[in-house]
């Protein structure tokens, strides 16, 4: 539990539209954060989202690792700054670090500076899927999880 800081310029644009696309019915932000956490299909119960200065965040999940996720879920969109972090694991285990993606970063770079091995990229992949669908799909600004 705590506060986590993002690059409030990166990320995904989950937040209004363009004046030319019509929405039948469009989404508030707590909604849509709401709505991209089920996309995404990670377990929580009791999701309590609210926006203020910063997210704020609250439910209960199985493991810290879709802890983390939703953390980063709501925290990897634009215009997100800060995630106050209140979710309950019933089953914890270590936490993983977090890294954020600088320019030139690739998954087989991060894994060779944090493990020593660049071919240990596809365990920083499969720890940040489903918000990751594609090793080479990561940007600059993108906070990743970095299990240890």
């Amino acid at each position: 539990m705590g506060l986590f800081s993002f690059m409030k310029g990166a990320g995904k644009k989950l937040f209004g539209r363009k004046k030319e696309e019509a929405a039948p019915v469009e989404l508030s932000k707590t909604d849509a954060l709401r709505a991209e956490i089920a996309a995404l299909g990670i377990p929580v119960s009791d999701l309590k989202i609210e926006i203020s200065e910063m997210i704020s965040v609250s439910g209960t999940t199985e493991t810290n690792a879709d802890r983390e996720k939703v953390i980063l879920a709501l925290g990897n969109v634009e215009n997100i700054g800060c995630v106050d972090d209140n979710i309950h694991v019933n089953n914890p285990e270590p936490a993983a670090k977090f890294h954020v993606v600088e320019s030139g970063d690739t998954l087989s770079k991060i894994a060779k500076e944090v493990y020593g091995d660049a071919m240990r990229y596809n365990e920083i992949f499969e720890a940040n899927k489903p918000m990751l669908s594609h090793p080479d799909k990561i940007y600059p600004g993108q906070t990743l999880r970095i299990p240890m």
